[in-house]
């Protein structure tokens, strides 16, 4: 595959989360058979269900917004600019509890689709 610039207007997107199911946003930046980088967007009030992913380890980046990441029971609340780190195993939920949206890169190594289970 050629060099190009990937973004929100030409990567693949997809629907996810919040109480109807598909209130978030995602786009595959990368998507490969060994690496995962997503961009997604969360508007206020959204959640993840609470699950755990059997081999990937993951890397939550803030770009802009607040995000509230729950690991193991605990609650990070992640500005733009950190990150946080989630080993495989480590049972895990994204929420946005702030009232402006948050817009985040998401790394997974290997990829998190089809490793997910609830917890």
């Amino acid at each position: 595959m050629p060099t190009k610039i990937i973004d929100t207007t030409n990567a693949e997107h997809y629907k996810w989360g919040g109480p109807s199911g598909t209130d978030c946003d995602g786009w595959h930046l990368v998507k490969t058979e060994t690496l995962s980088v997503i961009e997604e967007l969360m508007p206020p009030g959204t959640r993840e269900e609470r699950h755990a992913h059997a081999r990937s380890r993951q890397f939550f980046f803030v770009l802009e917004g607040e995000l509230t990441l729950e690991v193991e029971y605990h609650d990070f609340v992640i500005a733009a600019g950190k990150g946080v780190e989630v080993h495989p195993g480590q049972a895990h939920q994204a929420l946005n509890r702030s009232g402006a949206p948050v817009r985040m890169v998401v790394t997974s190594q290997p990829p998190s689709h089809g490793d997910r289970t609830p917890a």
